[in-house]
């Protein structure tokens, strides 16, 4: 990949794929402990909430951050203090502390510091590689972050086996120290002079919100991570009722099939990440939201956990494929001056749609059971992408493909 000629951007990508592989340790684990002590899917839905609910929060100040200070500073910051909450969680559980409700308040810390954190931590990329090299870093930070979905979980299942939560709790608060270090090291961003703020958050956040409606490629973008986040995102944490009450397996198998999510969306990369592909976003978001969606309906299916680990491949290499094509035609189409409150803007779609989604896959699977709960995801995502397919006039699918504004209609 092209990316990986620029020295500060592979030091980063190595930091952020062993910081992101403690990451998934805890996004399995939280969930896995919060059902056992539960027995409860809508928990395991809380567990989602806790985390995305907080990010949709705090994404606005965020995108400020984004636009208005060095965004190096900022992810040492931000990165630094999520460490010493992770490491809190730990503490709790060695210390017996086990109730939900708190679990629950430490992971929306985690998520309040996401927030602040992501919008940074993405247009990061933009500062890290030259504009013709952003196709290959996005999908290649798509990708980074897939294989640590796919060695994570694996890894936790192992660890809640063999040692139980406490050692998943624990590496993944020492792994923030990998992005920390790579931060240190990296040049990008030491000299930046970011613009001062002209005015309050909710007014550059009002001005970014005027922007973004004035481009119906960044609008599309919105409506599909809103879908994925609604409809999709939810089978992450899923697994646990799958592996639980569907599939009757242990912990290993359990990380194995979030693993193989992972190693599906890894899988994808290649193809996402092509330059043959770069002027057609449309045409891949097109095919993996009607694999997607068809592909959770197999899933939920499935007789038996080898169909629905294959299942699970497949619905990883769509996540990516459809995830890693709008945050590319958002970072593409943006201009410069409000791409940190735009990503922002984004992060907030998706992170308001997947903790309700997730809380309402784990009601409605109290009442009706998981694999039926999966189905009339699948559906519901058949029929939004008919939707978006026949959308007329200035809002359609291929607007993904606008170019880069670069003289914004909106300052």
């Amino acid at each position: 990949m092209n990316a990986f000629r620029h020295r500060d951007y592979r030091i980063f990508w190595i930091g952020a794929l062993l910081s992101n592989t403690g990451s998934w340790l805890l996004n399995l684990t939280l969930p896995y402990v919060l059902f056992q002590l539960t027995g409860s899917a809508l928990w395991v839905g809380a567990s989602v909430a806790a985390q995305f609910l907080p990010m949709f929060l705090f994404s606005p100040w965020g995108g400020s951050l984004a636009d208005h200070r060095r965004r190096r500073r900022v992810l040492l910051t931000m990165q630094t203090s999520m460490a010493a909450v992770a490491f809190l969680l730990w503490l709790v559980w060695i210390g017996d502390l086990r109730d939900p409700a708190l679990l629950l308040t430490l992971m929306a810390l985690i998520g309040a510091m996401n927030g602040l954190s992501m919008p940074s931590w993405q247009g990061f990329v933009h500062d890290l590689v030259p504009r013709e090299d952003l196709l290959a870093a996005v999908t290649m930070n798509s990708l980074q972050f897939n294989a640590a979905r796919a060695i994570g979980p694996a890894l936790a299942g192992v660890l809640l086996a063999a040692f139980g939560p406490a050692w998943a709790f624990g590496i993944n608060a020492m792994s923030f120290g990998f992005v920390i270090i790579a931060l240190l090291l990296v040049r990008a961003g030491r000299n930046a002079h970011p613009k001062p703020r002209t005015s309050n958050v909710a007014r550059q956040f009002a001005s970014a919100l005027h922007y973004v409606r004035t481009q119906p490629g960044l609008i599309m973008s919105m409506l599909v991570a809103a879908t994925i986040g609604f409809l999709g995102n939810p089978i992450f944490a899923f697994t646990v009722v799958f592996a639980g009450d569907v599939f009757d397996v242990g912990p290993v198998a359990l990380g194995l099939l979030n693993a193989a999510l992972g190693v599906g969306a890894f899988s994808a990369a290649p193809i996402v990440g092509g330059s043959r592909w770069a002027p057609r976003l449309s045409r891949l978001v097109l095919i993996g939201l009607i694999a997607y969606s068809v592909t959770l309906i197999v899933f939920a299916l499935s007789p038996g956990y080898i169909v629905g680990a294959i299942a699970a491949i497949v619905i990883g290499a769509c996540f990516l494929t459809v995830v890693a094509s709008i945050n590319t035609a958002t970072q593409v189409i943006v201009a410069d001056e409000f791409r940190g409150r735009t990503l922002a803007i984004r992060l907030m779609t998706f992170t308001l749609a997947a903790p309700l989604g997730s809380l309402a896959w784990g009601a409605v699977s109290d009442l009706i059971g998981p694999r039926p709960t999966v189905v009339i995801a699948g559906l519901l995502m058949g029929a939004i992408t008919v939707r978006l397919v026949t959308l007329r006039g200035s809002l359609r699918l291929t607007r993904l493909d606008d170019p880069h504004d670069a003289l914004p209609t909106a300052v």
